[in-house]
């Protein structure tokens, strides 16, 4: 059956629609003393991503879909065109007042804002527009406004977002025009996500009037029969070429997707390892590309120097910052006192920080031992075997 249209006040509907956006990653929606944003669902079936709902919540930021009732048929998400769920839509007027009183209550990094496709790509885009337009202009709001770019908008409609975004995002999903034939029949790869990638690349590059507005992506890792080697390559390009600041990778959870996709288009299901569920497998792969997209955007690697098995796939045993420190065991040890940052970057258990903080401790004197380091015993384990004073 459907659910017919009910009448539902703002609240109720901000409900629905904050927590249907829980599926998009592409903004950093969590308090930076924390790694884990996501919390398991109340039966423990999948995991869901905290965001600020209507009546409340912990999070720093307002996430929510204009609308949920979504045109196209992507085979992985849950608000495709051919599932049954109650919709809800919000408009404009609506939105923004609820957000500015929400401000006005309590501490907020800012919106983000997103939305199923209503009727048309710019239709939809429009409503994200005019919501931002109406919070610059109507209650000369200046703080964060992070809009989604929908698939398929016309540039004129990029080109509006821009003048009241602070950030943009564009669901890559998939690192192949074959991939995403799979899933989705009602886009185009080049024409509704690639072209539109390298038009806000160019709107943003260093120098132009929007350059500083950020621009992120996301992948959906899972709903295809997509390689981690396939993902890292595609994130290379998007950070090297394209100016993506973040990419996000969401497991793909098969309950909330189509699963009477065939079973040659399904990604495999990996064996159960460390006595784990097996559902928690398409997590443990999430985790290992956040590390391998830290070791691009931060630590200063390659993507060639990442390693894959021989199926493609970043190991689920062992961190991808170890397996190449293991595999150029001729590198090491480094020596405490003498190691560059971008040398000491390359040690398991060694981030950014500790290594600012090793390089200032040897400028007061030298380090004469690993244990004065003050790391702690879970970086002490990981990082001694490659150290040395």
């Amino acid at each position: 059956m459907r659910y017919h249209d009910t009448v539902m006040d703002t609240q109720q509907k901000l409900d629905i629609l904050s927590r249907d956006a829980q599926y998009d990653l592409s903004c950093s929606c969590g308090t930076p003393d924390t790694t884990d944003h996501r919390r398991r669902s109340s039966d423990g079936s999948a995991w869901l991503y905290p965001v600020t709902a209507a009546s409340g919540g912990s999070s720093i930021m307002l996430k929510t879909l204009m609308g949920n009732r979504c045109s196209n048929d992507c085979r992985y998400c849950p608000l495709r065109s051919t599932q049954d769920f109650r919709p809800a839509l919000l408009s404009p007027d609506e939105v923004a007042s609820f957000f500015i009183d929400l401000a006005r209550q309590r501490q907020l990094v800012g919106l983000f804002l997103s939305s199923a496709v209503i009727g048309t790509s710019d239709k939809t885009m429009q409503l994200l527009i005019d919501t931002a337009k109406i919070l610059r202009q109507r209650y000369r709001y200046r703080g964060f406004i992070h809009l989604k770019v929908i698939p398929g908008c016309s540039l004129a409609a990029i080109d509006e977002a821009l003048k009241y975004a602070s950030a943009l995002s564009l669901n890559i999903e998939v690192p192949s025009k074959d991939h995403f034939a799979r899933l989705c029949s009602r886009q185009d790869w080049d024409d509704d996500i690639i072209a539109p990638l390298h038009y806000l690349a160019a709107k943003t590059a260093a120098g132009t009037e929007y350059a500083g507005v950020g621009i992120s992506s996301q992948f959906i890792v899972g709903a295809s029969d997509e390689s981690d080697r396939q993902i890292i390559g595609r994130v290379n390009e998007l950070y090297s070429t394209l100016g993506v600041e973040r990419i996000y990778y969401s497991a793909y959870q098969r309950g909330l997707g189509d699963a009477s996709i065939p079973g040659e288009q399904r990604a495999p299901i990996e064996p159960d390892l460390f006595g784990m569920e097996r559902s928690s497998q398409p997590l443990m792969r999430e985790h290992r590309l956040y590390q391998a997209d830290w070791l691009l955007r931060v630590y200063g690697f390659g993507h060639d120097e990442l390693i894959f098995g021989d199926d493609g796939q970043l190991s689920l045993e062992r961190d991808p910052k170890r397996m190449w420190a293991e595999a150029n065991a001729d590198r090491f040890p480094l020596s405490v006192n003498r190691a560059s940052k971008e040398e000491l970057l390359r040690v398991p258990g060694i981030g950014p920080v500790w290594a600012n903080r090793i390089i200032a401790q040897r400028r007061r004197g030298r380090i004469g031992a690993l244990d004065s380091l003050g790391l702690p015993l879970s970086l002490t384990r990981a990082a001694q075997p490659f150290l040395c004073v």
